[in-house]
């Protein structure tokens, strides 16, 4: 087994986790088999319980862990399936050490931070590397690990001391070190700074780790005296030293990364064993994707939209669809809030530019939240999308207040409701799930990959997953559709198209004489693939654009939905509110600005 280890210096959000993945391509373009760790220093057991906009989205796997979401960048460059052990935490490894202390495991010996913690980080890595990932038997050939946060961080050191006993322990040649660092430019000289780097690999260094390889970011490729000054500095030759620029999007970085193979490849004794990277594919992505310019307008009506990594998987997979259409996306983000009547009355101007861009845009799309902020907006939206036959997609929350918003309008039930937001309410429309807990937030959800049995055929949602039986989708939500109110609802008009296997719980809504009207309780952003863009986001990009019963009409099978239309070419780039300016350059982390200014 080879590994590769990534680090990060200087500061956060350089793209550690873009850079391993486009590393896992490279090595899969090359012929090998590749697995991905993500290590997170902080103390939560996993990412669940974090707010996003403290940590960005969870990320959900098919396994029920809820993860960073880096782990969401990997399975999508790679095409792969990880499971909630490829995402270490500090929180999980105290755990298991203090379980085992607890059973006596230890013979009495003092437990202390070494050996027993960074030893419990070697044998984890050790068994989670062996786990095949891409649907074949067998070990895999790589395991490429991300170490969270920068170096010099207290949470980090023991991991830093495993990761320097772990390269001893597998041996050279086994073992490779790739430190992404900053060389910033200042404007005020317009010189590239080498200092950063220089410190970051010196306390890299004193922590028992010498780097391989250089990734270093900056605005422009490194000059050659940057180069050779950092050579010498640093102890890495010139040749192993790849600058990470600033791109239009992100498929060039596997592109940028394509120099490094031969370096990868000589520290891990990898020479004469593999092939060239074949990387045509990424090189027409790369160049496809700069090339988009008819726009499709997506109005992202959520709670945390101040912050796009909150939904970030929902972006991507939104931009699998569009470019798979060969259209730009443009989000406009509307928080849900200011769609309400509060906010016309304390902010008027919020109030109608928020109904502004609802109104214009081409589709409207309601992701998944929690907590009672912002849902009477995402019903209105819902509202909105119902009566003037705009493309609508709701996701866990948004089928649920669509549900909701019918019940209301339809119905005439006016106090409809979810039991999370009125446990009063007389016409209880969505409920608490018998078996979840509301005492214990942590993996207590309905999580990870379940069945969807399709109850009608001639359904939209049917056609596009290729008219399956059923299909297999990610869950992560504590309350659901009442199935009581179901004869009710369906007798008025709204179809409830897909159940589990129960039948007693709902999966998909649709409203049939609607354009495009669809509300899923699972999350199909998680299982989108850029050329395999997830069925449901493929529909509400083509309904937007009139191009719907072109697709649903030539769909055939699932895989076949986007050839008709051409190739997955996913681009990186959203454009805020109809500007020409990039709002945020889709990369997590690594080319991250809006109007000029970090976020």
């Amino acid at each position: 087994m080879k590994y590769v280890l990534v680090t990060g210096g200087v500061v956060s959000g350089l793209g550690k986790g873009v850079t391993a993945s486009s590393i896992g391509v490279l090595l899969k373009a090359c012929g090998l088999r590749v697995t991905c760790i993500k290590i997170d220093p902080y103390l939560n057991t996993d990412a669940g319980t974090m707010s996003p906009f403290e940590h960005g989205e969870v990320f959900v796997l098919d396994d029920g862990g809820e993860v960073d979401l880096d782990l969401g960048n990997y399975e999508r460059f790679m095409d792969i399936k990880l499971t909630r052990d490829n995402n270490i935490t500090t929180g999980k490894i105290y755990q298991s050490v203090i379980d085992k202390e607890r059973k006596g495991d230890y013979l009495g010996k003092t437990v202390q931070v070494v050996p027993h913690i960074t030893d419990e980080i070697q044998d984890w890595i050790e068994r989670v590397a062996m786990i095949p990932v891409d649907g074949k038997e067998g070990p895999v050939d790589v395991c490429v690990i991300e170490l969270g946060g920068t170096i010099g961080d207290i949470e980090s050191m023991p991991f830093i001391e495993a990761l320097g006993q772990f390269s001893y322990r597998v041996g050279p040649g086994n073992f490779c070190l790739i430190h992404v660092s900053l060389v910033p430019v200042l404007n005020v000289v317009g010189e590239q700074k080498t200092k950063p780097t220089q410190h970051s690999v010196r306390g890299l260094r004193g922590q028992g780790l010498t780097p391989n390889i250089l990734a270093c970011r900056s605005t422009v490729a490194l000059d050659d005296n940057v180069k050779g000054k950092l050579s010498q500095f640093c102890h890495v030759p010139e040749q192993n030293i790849i600058t990470l620029y600033d791109v239009p999007n992100i498929w060039h970085i596997p592109l940028l990364l394509r120099k490094a193979h031969e370096a990868i490849f000589k520290v891990l004794n990898l020479q004469g064993t593999t092939k060239e990277p074949l990387l045509k594919e990424w090189t027409s992505r790369a160049e496809i994707c700069d090339g988009l310019h008819e726009p499709v307008r997506i109005a992202m009506v959520g709670k945390y939209t101040g912050l796009s990594d909150a939904y970030l998987s929902i972006l991507k997979a939104l931009l699998h669809a569009s470019v798979d259409l060969r259209k730009k996306l443009v989000i406009d983000w509307i928080p849900a809030c200011d769609l309400e009547d509060a906010t016309e009355k304390e902010n008027p101007d919020a109030y109608k530019a928020a109904w502004k861009l609802l109104k214009g845009a081409d589709g409207i799309l309601v992701p998944g939240g929690f907590g009672n902020r912002g849902v009477q907006g995402k019903i209105l939206a819902a509202k909105y999308a119902r009566e003037h036959r705009i493309p609508y997609l709701g996701i866990c929350l948004g089928m649920q207040v669509a549900v909701i918003e019918f019940a209301r309008s339809v119905l005439n039930l006016r106090d409809a409701n979810s039991t999370e937001f009125d446990p009063n309410t007389k016409n209880p429309c969505v409920i608490f799930m018998p078996e979840g807990s509301k005492t214990h937030m942590g993996g207590t959800m309905r999580l990870g990959s379940r069945r969807t049995y399709f109850q009608i055929k001639d359904c939209k949602s049917a056609k596009l997953y290729g008219n399956r039986t059923f299909i297999d989708e990610r869950h992560r939500h504590r309350y659901e559709v009442n199935p009581d109110m179901i004869a009710r609802l369906e007798n008025a008009g709204l179809s409830f198209t897909g159940k589990d296997e129960t039948s007693q719980r709902m999966e998909i809504v649709e409203l049939p004489n609607h354009p495009y009207f669809i509300g899923v309780q699972f999350h199909p952003e998680y299982k989108s693939r850029p050329g395999k863009p997830s069925p449901l986001f493929l529909g509400l990009i083509a309904a937007a654009c009139g191009q719907l019963d072109t697709l649903i009409q030539g769909s055939g099978s699932q895989g076949n939905l986007s050839a008709k239309l051409g190739n997955g070419i996913a681009m990186e780039k959203v454009y805020q509110k109809g500007t020409t300016k990039p709002a945020k350059v889709l990369s997590d982390g690594l080319y991250s600005y809006c109007n000029g200014v970090q976020v």
